[in-house]
């Protein structure tokens, strides 16, 4: 898979990738109709298609030429040296080939004047605060509102970059 920009015709894909990787990592912890819930609303067309336009930020999809393995997005925050990981998703059948690492890097690279990546992490998604943690994100917190109006709680990682 290769890591490019994502596009208006790739925002179908990318909210079928998200709709099924946030079943399969979330329906255990929230329940399905929670889930349907929050992606209908984070992850229809019209919010995908906001972010393609967002200024300051990275909107990454890794393709195969098939399909759509994987996506990022990422946008730089009020302080141009912290930059936010919104999103960063792998397909379940596509997770542990290095997709997700490929995208990271990606993002890093997209924001050279960054000193700080940060991104908020469903505490028990054990398998994503394992891949932050082994990619040298620590700590750095908590929230009660991940994304901001969720009201879900989440812990907050930071990694230095630049």
């Amino acid at each position: 898979m290769f890591v490019r920009t994502a596009g208006e015709r790739d925002l179908a894909a990318v909210r079928a990738l998200l709709v099924e990787t946030w079943h399969a990592t979330y329906d255990s912890i929230y329940g399905a109709a929670k889930v349907t819930e929050i992606t209908d609303e984070w992850h229809s067309i019209a919010s995908l298609k906001a972010r393609l336009a967002r200024p300051n930020s990275e909107f990454l999809i890794a393709d195969d030429g098939k399909r759509i393995g994987g996506m990022a997005f990422a946008a730089a925050t009020t302080d141009a040296k912290i930059v936010m990981l919104n999103q960063l998703y792998v397909h379940p059948a596509c997770q542990r080939q290095g997709i997700g690492q490929a995208l990271l890097e990606e993002v890093e690279a997209s924001f050279p004047e960054a000193r700080t990546l940060r991104v908020e992490v469903e505490e028990a998604n054990a398998t994503a605060v394992a891949f932050y943690r082994s990619k040298g994100f620590l700590a750095a917190g908590n929230t009660a509102d991940c994304g901001g109006g969720s009201g879900l709680p989440a812990l907050i990682f930071e990694k230095a970059i630049g």
